[in-house]
C-alpha cells in the first residue's frame, strides 16, 4: 500500500482518480477547498473505498496543508487543483494567475523541502500549445491563447525551473478532454445528456466545429497511476487516445443513443473567444515507456454517463443550474 494525498479530489478527474487509487489498495487522503459535493459527483463515495477527505484550500491554507503533509507522510502528492475553466477566466484573469502560478508556486515550495516525498505529480492542460496542427509531442512550444492557458503554462514553466534547481521528483501530465460518470454538469457530455432529459434545448458555440480527443478518466486515472509510480523525475507526459470526433459529431452521438433529434436538441451559439480549433497529443512516450494504454471506447463510455445520469437523475435535474459556478 502507498499513500497518496491527492489535492483538488472534488474536481470530476480528482474524485475518479481517488476512487482509480482506493480501488488499486492505496491509501487515499483527498483534500480540496469546498466541502465534498453531492455523492453523484464522488465516484469514491459510490463504494466503501476507504478515502479520506481533508478541507484545504491552497490560496488560504498552507500552513494547514503543510501540517497534514507533515503528519501523514504521504509519498506521493497528486495534484489536480486548479482554477479550470477556460472560457469564464477571460472574466476575472487575476483569479486564474493566483491559483494556478502564485499559490501553485507556494506551494512547490513547500513540497520540495518534504524529504520523504517520493514523487509529485503535476496535473496540467494541453491549453498551454494553443490550437495545434498535427500530432504534438510534449517538447512542443506554448503558445496559449487565453487567461486559463496563460497561467498553467506560466505554473509549468515554475515547476521545471524548481526540478531543475533543487531536484525536486515532479512529472507532470497533460491529457486530453476527459469524461466519464460524475463529471460536472457543465462539461458536453453531462450536459448533453442532461438537456435531454429534460427536454431543455442545447447551445453549442462555434457549431461544435473544434476537433478534441476524449478519453475516459478510468484510463487517465490508469495513466497518472504509472506516472507516479514509474514516471522519469522532470519528464511530461501526455494522456490521449488517436481517436479525434467534433464536437458536433459528439453531441450528434449523445443524442442518438437517447432517441433525440439534433436538429430539435441544438440551438447554434456564438464561439467563445480564444477558443482552440484541435488538440492533438502524441501519447507515444507513455504508451512505450509505461506500457500504458486506452482502454474505453467513446461509444461504451457515453453509455456509461447516460446510466450515471439515469442512476441521479432526481438530484441532477432538480439542481438549480448546470453552469459553471466560479469560486475566487
Amino acid at each position: 500500500m502507498t499513500r497518496f494525498l491527492v489535492l483538488g479530489s472534488n474536481s470530476f478527474s480528482g474524485a475518479t482518480f481517488c476512487d482509480h487509487l482506493a480501488a488499486a489498495g492505496h491509501e487515499v487522503i483527498a483534500t480540496s477547498r469546498s466541502p465534498e459535493p453531492h455523492a453523484a459527483f464522488l465516484p469514491y463515495r459510490w463504494r466503501d473505498s476507504g478515502v479520506r477527505f481533508v478541507q484545504v484550500d491552497i490560496n488560504r491554507d498552507l500552513d494547514a496543508l503543510d501540517a497534514l503533509l507533515r503528519a501523514e507522510r504521504p509519498s506521493h502528492v497528486v495534484n489536480f487543483a486548479a482554477q479550470s475553466m477556460v472560457g469564464e477566466s477571460w472574466r476575472h484573469p487575476e483569479h486564474w494567475m493566483m491559483t494556478n502560478v502564485v499559490s501553485t508556486t507556494l506551494l512547490f515550495e513547500r513540497l520540495r523541502r518534504l524529504d520523504w516525498l517520493e514523487r509529485y505529480v503535476h496535473v496540467t492542460t494541453p491549453e498551454v500549445y494553443g490550437s495545434t496542427e498535427g500530432w504534438v509531442r510534449e517538447d512542443a512550444n506554448f503558445n496559449p491563447t487565453t487567461p486559463y492557458a496563460v497561467s498553467r503554462a506560466a505554473g509549468d514553466m515554475q515547476l521545471r525551473i524548481v526540478v531543475a534547481q533543487y531536484g525536486f521528483p515532479a512529472a507532470s501530465t497533460r491529457a486530453a478532454n476527459v469524461y466519464g460518470p460524475g463529471q460536472q454538469t457543465y462539461r458536453i457530455i453531462p450536459r448533453t445528456i442532461l438537456s435531454a432529459m429534460a427536454g431543455r434545448t442545447l447551445q453549442l458555440h462555434g457549431g461544435g466545429k473544434s476537433i478534441r480527443s476524449f478519453i475516459h478518466m478510468r484510463d487517465v486515472s490508469e495513466a497518472t497511476l504509472r506516472i507516479a509510480l514509474a514516471g522519469k523525475v522532470g519528464e511530461t507526459y501526455h494522456i490521449s487516445t488517436e481517436r479525434m470526433v467534433s464536437i458536433r459529431d459528439l453531441v450528434a452521438m449523445i443524442l442518438a443513443r437517447l432517441g433525440k433529434d439534433f436538429d430539435a436538441c441544438v440551438e447554434i451559439a456564438p464561439e467563445r473567444p480564444g477558443k482552440d480549433q484541435a488538440y492533438m497529443l502524441d501519447s507515444a512516450k507513455l504508451r512505450s515507456a509505461l506500457g500504458w494504454r486506452d482502454t474505453v471506447a467513446l461509444e461504451d463510455g457515453i453509455a456509461e454517463c447516460v446510466a450515471w445520469a439515469d442512476r441521479f437523475r432526481d438530484h441532477l435535474l432538480s439542481m438549480p443550474s448546470w453552469d459553471y459556478e466560479h469560486k475566487p
